[in-house]
């Protein structure tokens, strides 16, 4: 079976972990020897079908005798990270979580910080315990002074068990949304899990939260630990963004704190960047550093692979906006996409892991392509049907609407029907499981 998978060709590389090796040399190590066994009892010809069949039949038992040593593994392994945390005194632990923006959050307050403090992040999405444990074993190291550690749940008691096994003193709340809806059964248990980042905080710990976001907003936080607040619509944040301005050279904004402003210039587009930037520019001032390098560090920000990302390939102009996208995120990219110049054109499969809601958020999402894009490329036929459909009730010019069976079919419309004076905005990210 491995080797049939190798075969294939995927566009993310098919990846083979230290644990899927142990399973396969188990299942394989299981196979002998129910066909030494079998071998006596069983015709040769039988035996060959038996031996065919024996890998799919016996995966499920493979994985459950496997469990308790999966499990002792991860334990022994998760204990040696808190005791490497727990030897380490000094350093600053800052928690990020959210629906969306903790990655990209993440980003921005190393970035802006990395200057003044010798820091480690979790890397790339390493946001669940063992992605976190991999980090601290392998990369945190004494003389590290700031651990920027960004938290992922798909259920309840995931940010619970991360803030127990972390204990950071510094927590960022980003946004909170359906996000992993079918997970969490409920937008309450959503909003009351994310929110275990500042409630589980020790008191003398400081807590940032984006109060745009109206589940934040309208949370009672049952902690005594210091709230800073951030936000572009709201005006009574501790720290807000006006006069917001986007280009192909990035955006530009200014914050006003405690009525005094600074005019703020970064790479990165969007609403949704800058307030991940104000999240960053509040921790920074409270880790004591001076407004003047903050502007500075804001500046030169490095622009995050996949989320409204501006780049060139093959000559075309691509706002890349690939990873997991979300109802929040994918309006605030299509606003970008339409102070473009030349045709602004989308390419999206939809969004996905939106629960009962996910048709209707998809019809939202076409609907407000309308006057935002001038053609729309939909990568996937039933998958993007909800978007058709509200592209159509938008009254978008259906002439204008095409639909590809695959990624590959949609990259080839594109070059083939667009020139380098276009922009192109890839909406979501495009797995195979999309390709129907």
């Amino acid at each position: 079976m491995l080797m049939k998978e190798n075969k294939k060709v995927y566009i993310k590389d098919l990846v083979v972990t230290a644990r899927v090796k142990r399973q396969i040399v188990f299942l394989a190590s299981l196979e002998a020897i129910l066909i030494v066994i079998s071998m006596r009892y069983l015709p040769a010809d039988v035996l060959g079908i038996c031996a065919i069949l024996m890998p799919y039949l016996l995966i499920y038992p493979m994985a459950l005798l496997t469990q308790p040593l999966e499990y002792l593994i991860k334990k022994y392994y998760e204990n040696d990270a808190r005791k490497i945390l727990k030897g380490n005194g000094r350093l600053i632990k800052v928690g990020i979580t959210g629906s969306y923006g903790k990655t990209s959050t993440k980003n921005i307050v190393t970035d802006i910080i990395s200057d003044h403090f010798f820091t480690l992040m979790t890397p790339a999405s390493y946001n669940t315990p063992m992605g976190i444990t991999r980090t601290i074993r392998e990369m945190l190291k004494p003389i590290h002074e700031v651990f920027v550690c960004e938290m992922g749940a798909d259920k309840v008691g995931d940010i619970t068990y991360l803030m127990d096994f972390v204990k950071p003193k510094y927590g960022i709340v980003t946004s909170i949304g359906s996000q992993h809806l079918n997970t969490f059964s409920s937008i309450e248990n959503i909003i009351h899990e994310k929110m275990q980042e500042i409630e589980m905080l020790p008191a003398d710990g400081v807590g940032f939260i984006n109060i745009d976001n109206e589940y934040i907003r309208n949370y009672k936080i049952q902690n005594t630990c210091r709230i800073i607040t951030t936000g572009i619509e709201s005006k009574d944040a501790d720290y807000q963004a006006k006069n917001i301005r986007f280009s192909k050279n990035g955006s530009e904004f200014t914050v006003e704190i405690a009525k005094k402003k600074y005019k703020f210039t970064t790479f990165l587009l969007g609403k949704h960047n800058v307030a991940n930037i104000l999240l960053g520019i509040a921790l920074a001032v409270e880790l004591g550093l001076d407004m003047k390098e903050i502007t500075k560090k804001v500046a030169s920000i490095r622009q995050i692979e996949h989320r409204l990302q501006l780049k060139k390939i093959n000559g075309y102009t691509f706002i890349d906006d690939a990873f997991n996208s979300n109802p929040v995120g994918s309006k605030m990219a299509l606003d970008v996409l339409s102070m473009m110049d030349g045709k602004r054109v989308i390419v999206t499969p939809g969004m996905i892991d939106l629960g009962s809601k996910q048709d209707e958020l998809n019809q939202e999402f076409g609907a407000y392509m309308k006057d935002r894009a001038d053609h729309v490329v939909l990568v996937g036929e039933k998958q993007t049907r909800p978007i058709l459909d509200g592209l159509k009730k938008s009254g978008f010019n259906e002439k204008d609407i095409t639909v590809c069976k695959n990624v590959n079919e949609a990259f080839a419309y594109v070059y083939k029907n667009f020139t380098v004076k276009d922009t192109v905005l890839l909406e979501n990210d495009l797995p195979d499981a999309f390709n129907v």
